[in-house]
């Protein structure tokens, strides 16, 4: 099998992604490939003043930035070659309708296409879903034209899945990386500001989904209780600081005001954290009524709170694990940044005897690496390439259908 480059776009929420890679075949089960250019443009800025996404702003921010990216993608990848080019007028009239209502999108894709000999890219991979349905539309209709200008295929990819994968990555120098090989059956956790699962799987791309939140996300619940404390979008690197702090000065939480686990002892594998939120609120007004200052209740509760989802998370996987005879654990996700549940799942694995895959913090966030980790993987896996007319957005794509 010859050396395949492959483009991946993310904008499933507010970040706009691209990275390209280059791999070849399998060996020894194990997926080695090369990175050739990874950016990643963040709008937690803009989104800030409205303490969480708005969904309509994070796709013109998409529409706006998203050929940028791509063209810096190009020439960090060695793919940008400089030549007149006349693009034919049949496609250039299905790309103008594909993006009508990205008019400017469309001018820039256009202008750039003329201007550069068609590159390298023998495959697209795509964040198709779960995430904002204007967002992942941006990066979608972005693929098809693309398809339409240059024919290359375009693979759709969880979102989901990808959070999966990047936790199965290992460096193997510098820009080379491998797709480990990993023991089975496995769970995958993830919790990020959508979501919170646990998956049981036997082999990547076939999954079971074990539990999930019957409410708010995690990634979710500490933004809200961010918001509760007064403290800036995004929350968790927020609490977790107070936390962190909290910690290190041997903090004792009061009896009157320990903060609830909820769903812990059920006899499922479900979550729940907006009653958690809730207590939340009403244990600040307790303790403002108490006397304690604002500096009190900010490290008290983001402690707590801390304490309180980690255990939650520790006690629903290992009843996973021994419900399932499970050898290996990846978590993926946006909140598995955070340093305390990080260090909770080491100390857990090791005394389960599981092992435990971690994703690199900067691929813990949004991004395109690990879509196109999934991408790879179809390709390897000889899954057909889908028709770039049914390709469509799906805001609530199930990783149990993928």
């Amino acid at each position: 099998m010859k050396k395949i480059k492959l483009l991946a776009i993310e904008t499933s929420c507010d970040e706009t992604a691209i990275a390209v890679f280059d791999f070849g075949k399998k060996q020894k089960g194990e997926v080695k490939f090369s990175v050739l250019s990874n950016h990643v443009l963040s709008q937690i800025n803009i989104h800030r003043e409205f303490g969480g996404v708005f969904p309509a702003l994070a796709k013109r921010e998409h529409a706006k930035n998203i050929v940028k990216i791509f063209k810096e993608s190009l020439k960090e990848a060695g793919l940008y070659k400089e030549k007149e080019i006349k693009i034919k007028e049949s496609r250039k009239k299905k790309v103008k309708k594909l993006l009508e209502r990205e008019a400017e999108t469309c001018e820039e894709l256009f202008d750039l296409v003329s201007k550069i000999k068609k590159p390298d890219l023998e495959a697209i991979a795509v964040t198709a879903g779960p995430g904002l349905a204007p967002a992942l539309w941006v990066g979608i209709n972005f693929a098809k034209a693309l398809a339409i200008l240059w024919k290359i295929p375009v693979y759709p990819v969880n979102h989901m899945e990808g959070h999966i994968m990047s936790a199965l990555l290992s460096p193997f120098s510098e820009k080379e990386f491998v797709i480990k090989n990993i023991s089975y059956p496995a769970l995958a956790l993830l919790i990020s500001g959508g979501h919170t699962e646990i998956n049981y799987f036997k082999k990547n791309g076939k999954y079971k989904k074990l539990g999930q939140t019957v409410d708010d996300a995690i990634g979710e619940a500490f933004d809200k209780v961010a918001r509760s404390l007064n403290l800036p979008y995004p929350g968790g690197p927020e609490i977790s600081k107070i936390a962190t702090l909290a910690r290190e000065s041997h903090l004792q939480i009061e009896k009157d005001f320990i903060l609830p686990r909820p769903m812990l002892h059920s006899h499922d594998l479900n979550f729940s954290f907006s009653g958690l939120k809730t207590a939340v609120i009403h244990t600040i007004q307790k303790m403002k009524a108490s006397g304690k200052t604002e500096e009190e209740i900010k490290k008290s509760i983001s402690l707590d709170f801390e304490n309180a989802v980690t255990e939650i998370l520790l006690k629903k996987v290992e009843k996973a694990v021994k419900e399932n005879n499970i050898r290996s654990l990846a978590i993926g996700g946006g909140v598995i940044a955070n340093t305390f549940i990080r260090n909770n799942f080491l100390t857990f694995s090791e005394k389960e005897n599981l092992s435990l895959y971690l994703p690199d913090k900067f691929l813990t966030g949004d991004n395109a690496f690990m879509i196109g980790l999934v991408g790879m993987q179809q390709i390897l896996n000889k899954k057909k390439k889908t028709s770039t007319k049914i390709l469509k957005a799906n805001s609530n794509w199930n990783i149990e259908n993928i």
